[in-house]
């Protein structure tokens, strides 16, 4: 029985389309404010830095993804190159990096929809708000509605706009004394605010799992590559810039820590631009949050089902014919987290996970190009320009940022893949 051959029907403005809409999520609101007051004026080198690593990951992952044209992404071709013990550590580094990612974002959330109320800040209500929208998406996913889907479209819309509006009109604006740099940043310091920073280029492997269904991809997905990386890195440049041209060393103070480019907005649109950035930023999380909560939970039914987590997470509703009990945990998980977390905690530690995904794709390639992988079909791989070196070079970006990362975070990450593995082990035990 011969496998089935994807359609390559996508183009290069289509991928670059989905690379650019996925990457530009919530983090930009939020971190130019958290870079500044790292490096100060310096900080456009580490979205420069970002900029790089990001291109050169994205190269390995498009080439295995060429190479090994299944659904399931890094999972598949992790598992493929490495084995299925590294491909199943792969697929709970993802699920652990995206769910850290949803709690997050969620914190960001509640900043920005607290902030619309004057006077209405603190723990408590920040804690109720956060508990009552997580509960809602839960059970909207457990009755069935994809609400994700239909919110996805409006949430691209109303991320993108706003942030090209606020660099028209706040470019004018610009001071050049608050961009003048200085000395050079030690590389510490610039090793530390790349790993924050990395969790706002995060998101184009998702887009990436289709290089098996993109037409001429062996000049399609460089190019595609190279435009949606560019118009990220562009981006996030632009807006940080002007952030900092506005508001210079006040874009690092802890009252605009939560808003920055609304606390900016206010300085040449007045409150209207500040409200209308901040309400930007809560239809941009809540597409985030909507369509993690749809997609997310189906990783634990999926692992349960496999008889690596415990047989309840793989129950499905009678009625509505949706995995309820693994999206009340995820639901659960993501509330604590989010509680009890904070922003820039929770996107180090996503970090980690996703950043040792992205090492073991990079690891991955190299072996696929060994093992020719995907080269004996008519279609021939996608192969990466000086693809003896890429590799290894994003590899070795990869180990300087997680050499940034928290003690924390580590002993979050390895503890999952510990607990992991000893699940690895049981069902390979019984089986």
């Amino acid at each position: 029985m011969t496998s089935p051959v994807l359609q390559r029907v996508i183009g290069v403005r289509g991928l670059a389309a989905a690379i650019f809409n996925i990457t530009v999520g919530a983090a930009i609101f939020v971190l130019p404010a958290h870079v500044a007051g790292g490096l100060g004026a310096a900080a456009p080198l580490a979205y420069l830095v970002c900029a790089a690593a990001t291109a050169l990951v994205a190269l390995c992952i498009a080439e295995a993804g060429s190479r090994v044209p299944q659904s399931g992404g890094p999972y598949a071709y992790v598992g493929t190159a490495l084995g299925p013990f590294a491909g199943y550590l792969c697929g709970v580094l993802l699920w652990l990096g995206i769910t850290l990612a949803m709690g997050a974002v969620s914190t960001v959330f509640a900043d920005a929809a607290l902030g619309l109320v004057p006077g209405l800040g603190g723990q408590l209500p920040r804690a109720v708000l956060l508990i009552a929208v997580i509960t809602s998406l839960a059970i909207v996913n457990i009755r069935g509605a994809a609400l994700g889907s239909h919110v996805s479209g409006i949430a691209t819309f109303a991320k993108i706009v706003p942030l090209v509006a606020f660099v028209a009109l706040g470019l004018s604006h610009v001071r050049a004394e608050n961009l003048a740099m200085g000395s050079f940043p030690p590389l510490s310091r610039l090793g530390e605010s790349g790993l924050l920073l990395m969790f706002a280029f995060f998101g184009m492997e998702s887009a990436l799992q289709v290089s098996g269904e993109v037409r001429d991809a062996a000049r399609a997905v460089p190019r595609a590559i190279a435009l949606a990386v560019t118009g990220v890195g562009v981006l996030y440049i632009a807006v940080h810039l002007v952030a900092q041209g506005i508001l210079g060393s006040a874009l690092a103070a802890p009252e605009t820590a939560r808003a920055p480019l609304a606390a900016a907005a206010v300085q040449f649109a007045g409150p209207t631009g500040s409200t209308l950035i901040l309400i930007a930023m809560i239809v941009s999380t809540f597409g985030f949050m909507t369509a993690t909560m749809l997609s997310t939970p189906r990783t634990l039914f999926a692992l349960a089902a496999d008889g690596y987590l415990p047989q309840p997470l793989r129950a499905v509703h009678r009625a509505y014919h949706t995995p309820h009990v693994a999206i009340a945990i995820q639901g659960v998980i993501v509330c604590a987290i989010a509680i009890t977390g904070t922003y820039v905690q929770l996107a180090i530690m996503a970090n980690v996970a996703i950043l040792l995904v992205y090492l073991a794709c990079c690891i991955a390639v190299w072996r696929l190009r060994r093992l020719n992988a995907g080269g004996g079909g008519a279609d021939k791989p996608f192969v990466m320009p000086a693809g003896r070196v890429v590799p290894w070079v994003a590899a070795g970006l990869i180990v300087a940022l997680l050499a940034r990362a928290t003690a924390q975070a580590w002993l979050l990450t390895v503890g999952v893949m510990a607990a992991a593995s000893l699940a690895f082990l049981a069902r390979r035990g019984r089986h």
